[in-house]
C-alpha cells in the first residue's frame, strides 16, 4: 500500500496483483486497478499481455513476488529496482558465497545438495547439528535442524516430495545472538534505520522471535561491523531499493546468515518506530532519486528514545495437532508492538498485547530436556524466589532439589493417574516451560504436553530465552493500569 501511495505521488497509474482477499491492499480504492489472481507465471502473463506495464516492482510482495522475477523478465517486463540478475545472486548459494567473499564477510559454512547421500556427506563434514532448507523459500517452509543421519534422510525426503528447481542447502547450525537489518541502497549510499535484536537464539525463525529495537545487549564494535557489512553487501549486490539482512553473533564474530533483496515483515515496524518512511524512500530510489537528494545519506543510524518490542502472535488453539514448539519454520500468524522508554515496560506491553495472561504469582510447570537443565536452573531460581510454586517431572525435580529449589513431582503421561496432563487440565498452572526433544511426532510426551497447554489456554514456552523475557516483564510487578502511555504519532 505504501508503495502504491508513493507511485501515485510520482504520477504513475498503479496496478496491484494479489492472491489474498484478506489484505487491505485488495480494497478497491487503493490502486488504480486490482487483479485478484493466483501469483503464478501463467496468470501474471495474462495481466501483462492485457496491461502492457512500463515495469513491475517485486520488492514489496515478499518471497512470492521475488519468485516471479525471472518469469516477468522472460515476458519482457522491466524489473524496477534491483535487477533480476542481482536478485538471483542473493538467492543462489554459489553466487551469494562469491559475493560475501568479495566483501570479506563471514557466513556459516555450508553446501548445496540434491540427494540424501550428498546431504549426509556434507553434514558429516560440517559436523552436526546442521540446518537443512530449500532455496527460494517462504517463511522458512521446509527448514529443519538435523542432529544425525536419520534426521537428514527424513528432512531431505520431505523437501523432495515437491519437485525442486533449485538445490537444497545444508549449513552448519550456529548457536548465537541473531540480529536483523532493513536498509535502502541507491547504488551509492545505504540508509540503515536501526538494528533489531532477536531475544530467541538462532534456530527460531525471525518471524516467530521477539524482536527488540534498538538492540539492548550487542557491543558497539559488533554494531559497527553489522553496519559495515550491510553497506558492503548492498553495494556488492547492486541493490536499488530495499534489502533485508539477518546476522548472527557467535563466538564473538559477526556472520551473515542470509540476505533478502526485498522488503520484509519488519519494515512497517522499523518505519513506525524510527519515523522513516522506508517504502516511500525505497520507491523513489527505484526511480532514480538519490538518498542524499532526499536529505538522507550513508549509515543514518538513529537510536530511538523508545524501546520497541515486536512480539509474534500464534493461532495454535485453532489449528488441530499443530506443534507449538518454535524452530526454523515460521508458525506465527500475526504480531503486536510494545513501546516504552523502559525495556521491562515495553516487553510487558508486548506480552499483554499478544494475549498472554502475565501472572506475577502462581504455579509453573518445568519439564526440560537434559541438555537444558543447567541453563534452566537460574530461571527456575528466579521464579522460585518470587514465590511461584514449581511443578516438575521426576528428573527435573531431582535436579532442582539438589540445587536448593523445592519442586512438586508430577507423574509422566504413561505413569497413569494424576499425570502431567491432569495437572495442566486442572487449571492450577499459570505457565508451562517445555523444551522439546528431537522430533515432532504427536506420540511424544512433549507434543501432548504442549498441545494440552494450548487447548487449556496456558502460556507454553519452548525457548528458555522467551522465559527470560517473560521474567523481565513480571519482575517489577507493574500493573497493567500503571503502564505508561506512549503516543505513537509523536514518535
Amino acid at each position: 500500500m505504501h508503495g502504491v501511495w508513493a507511485l501515485k505521488k510520482l504520477g504513475f497509474e498503479t496496478i496491484i496483483v494479489n492472491n489474498n482477499p484478506e489484505t487491505v491492499s485488495t480494497d478497491f480504492d487503493i490502486a488504480d486497478k486490482l487483479y485478484f489472481e493466483p501469483l503464478t507465471a501463467e496468470d501474471v502473463k495474462n495481466i501483462v499481455d492485457k496491461e502492457k506495464p512500463e515495469g513491475a516492482i517485486v520488492q514489496f510482495g515478499g518471497q512470492t513476488a521475488i519468485k516471479l522475477t525471472k518469469a516477468l523478465s522472460d515476458m519482457g517486463v522491466k524489473i524496477i529496482g534491483t535487477s533480476e540478475r542481482d536478485m538471483d545472486r542473493a538467492e543462489d548459494r554459489k553466487e551469494f558465497d562469491d559475493a560475501l567473499n568479495n566483501c570479506g564477510i563471514l557466513r556459516p559454512k555450508g553446501s548445496t545438495i540434491f540427494t540424501v547421500e550428498e546431504a549426509k556427506q556434507v553434514a558429516n563434514q560440517l559436523g552436526y547439528p546442521v540446518l537443512v532448507r530449500p532455496s527460494y523459500v517462504l517463511g522458512g517452509q521446509g527448514m529443519a535442524i538435523a542432529y544425525d543421519d536419520q534426521e537428514i534422510e527424513t528432512y531431505v525426503n520431505e523437501i523432495n516430495t515437491i519437485a525442486q528447481e533449485h538445490p537444497i542447502l545444508v549449513d552448519k547450525y550456529m548457536l548465537g545472538k541473531e540480529l536483523e537489518v532493513d536498509a535502502i541502497c541507491d547504488g551509492e549510499d545505504v540508509l540503515i534505520p536501526g538494528i533489531m535484536e532477536h531475544l530467541e537464539r538462532a534456530g527460531v525463525h525471525s518471524g516467530d522471535s521477539i524482536s527488540v529495537y534498538p538492540t539492548q545487549t550487542v557491543a558497539e564494535r559488533h554494531q559497527e561491523k553489522i553496519i559495515e557489512y550491510t553497506q558492503k553487501i548492498a553495494k556488492e549486490l547492486n541493490v536499488i531499493g530495499m534489502i533485508n539482512i539477518q546476522f548472527i553473533i557467535s563466538n564473538d564474530e559477526v556472520y551473515i546468515i542470509e540476505v533478502n533483496p526485498r522488503s520484509s515483515r519488519t519494515v512497517p515496524y522499523i518505519s513506525k518506530v524510527t519515523n522513516l518512511p522506508m517504502i516511500e524512500l525505497a520507491t523513489r530510489v527505484m526511480f532514480g532519486e538519490k538518498l542524499k537528494q532526499m536529505d538522507y545519506g550513508t549509515g543514518v543510524y538513529k537510536r530511538s528514545d523508545y524501546v520497541c518490542v515486536k512480539m509474534p502472535v500464534f493461532s495454535f488453539e485453532k489449528i488441530k495437532n499443530a506443534d507449538t514448539s518454535l524452530g526454523p519454520e515460521m508458525k506465527s500468524t500475526g504480531e503486536v508492538l510494545g513501546v516504552s522508554k523502559e525495556f521491562h515496560q515495553a516487553i510487558l506491553k508486548a506480552f499483554i498485547a499478544s494475549g498472554a495472561n502475565v501472572s506475577t504469582q502462581g504455579s509453573i510447570l518445568i519439564t526440560v530436556r537434559n541438555k537444558d537443565k543447567e541453563e534452566m536452573l537460574p530461571i527456575a531460581q528466579k521464579f522460585y524466589n518470587k514465590g511461584f510454586e514449581i511443578y516438575a517431572t521426576l528428573g527435573t525435580a531431582n535436579f532442582l532439589a539438589t540445587n536448593g529449589i523445592k519442586a512438586n513431582v508430577v507423574e509422566k503421561i504413561w505413569e497413569g493417574k494424576d499425570s502431567i496432563i491432569d495437572l495442566i487440565q486442572s487449571g492450577k498452572l499459570n505457565f508451562v516451560i517445555n523444551t522439546p526433544t528431537k522430533g515432532k511426532e504427536s506420540s511424544r510426551d512433549g507434543f501432548k504436553i504442549r498441545r494440552t497447554a494450548v487447548e487449556c489456554k496456558i502460556p507454553c514456552f519452548t525457548s528458555l530465552d522467551t522465559v527470560n523475557a517473560l521474567y523481565d516483564a513480571i519482575e517489577n510487578e507493574i500493573k497493567e493500569e500503571a503502564l505508561d502511555v506512549v503516543n505513537i504519532v509523536e514518535i
